[in-house]
């Protein structure tokens, strides 16, 4: 596989950042996801960190160095990382669940598969057209699709979610794919921070006529800017398809990678994890730390084909 990736989150005014995102990637198989942990309910950032930890460990587990099904592997994911938030309140003995949206995507071979519950979205750009799009699970984009059959007077707000990891429901997953890729197709996760504010209109176009260290930063600039200060979080991890060089610090080639080797970057919870205190701080994740990342990554590649090259 060779793709680029370009990933930050900005605090904007709230009190905290309790979204989270990250990828990893073996030889043929790559996760890319994203949490927003909750307002209104306990520990939103344990949420979205231990739901994306979750699914993480589970794509080391499974792919080796590919995942036998995708689909079934995203669906079994999400819900295991919303046991994982159940089992959590219940060894800490708390009052209500921390809760989290989530969206992922995999590719794979030539082809993306995702998966999302809740409003983080992904958006998926050919060219200068929005390919794909996943839906809310909001009363909002509900109201919006059933308006078409049946009359409502009611209006929602848009914040107004009814599925998502560590409600006391079972949660609503929806998934996507295969979708074949094609070279320089482009696919961006994002939290309700940035399209809360910025029309997927706008976010189409700075994807397809920009290249993804320049449009994510700006894009995530925009929605602080129309967000005022008051504004949500806003993540962000795009990556674009077949475009990575080894020149390109934020270009990553895994031909060289051996069937056992995995990499990801995940961020990893300090401590035994008993409370925010404990987790890594991401209120602003800037690019020098995450480049240096990738860095590190590359380097371990090479490490690893340089090894792989002696024994032979």
């Amino acid at each position: 596989m060779r793709f680029s990736v370009y990933q930050i989150s900005r605090k904007g005014g709230r009190e905290k950042n309790e979204d989270r995102m990250g990828y990893c990637y073996t030889r043929d198989s790559g996760l890319f996801a994203l949490a927003d942990g909750m307002g209104g309910h306990p520990e939103g950032e344990m949420a979205s960190q231990l739901a994306l930890q979750t699914m993480a460990a589970l794509f080391q587990r499974d792919a080796r160095p590919t995942l036998a099904d995708p689909i079934r592997f995203l669906q079994d994911a999400v819900m295991a990382g919303h046991h994982q938030l159940l089992r959590y309140a219940s060894e800490k003995g708390l009052i209500d669940t921390p809760r989290t949206t989530i969206v992922a995507c995999i590719l794979q071979g030539n082809a993306a598969y995702w998966a999302h519950c809740g409003d983080s979205r992904l958006y998926f750009v050919r060219g200068d057209k929005l390919i794909a799009r996943t839906r809310d699970h909001s009363y909002s984009e509900l109201q919006q699709t059933l308006s078409t059959v049946v009359p409502l007077n009611e209006r929602y707000n848009r914040n107004v979610l009814f599925t998502c990891l560590g409600s006391p429901g079972k949660p609503v997953v929806d998934t996507a794919g295969p979708l074949l890729l094609q070279e320089g197709d482009r696919v961006l996760l994002c939290s309700d921070g940035l399209w809360g504010t910025v029309d997927d209109e706008v976010i189409t176009h700075h994807m397809a006529t920009r290249t993804i260290s320049d449009a994510v930063p700006e894009l995530v600039e925009e929605a602080l800017r129309n967000g005022g200060p008051k504004c949500d979080n806003v993540t962000v991890i795009a990556m674009e398809w077949e475009s990575a060089s080894h020149e390109d610090t934020r270009g990553i080639s895994t031909d060289t990678l051996g069937d056992e080797v995995f990499a990801s970057t995940i961020q990893a919870s300090v401590g035994n994890a008993s409370g925010p205190g404990n987790m890594v701080e991401a209120d602003d994740l800037d690019e020098a730390e995450i480049e240096r990342s990738i860095r590190e990554i590359n380097e371990a590649i090479r490490r690893s084909a340089a090894a792989a090259a002696r024994k032979t």
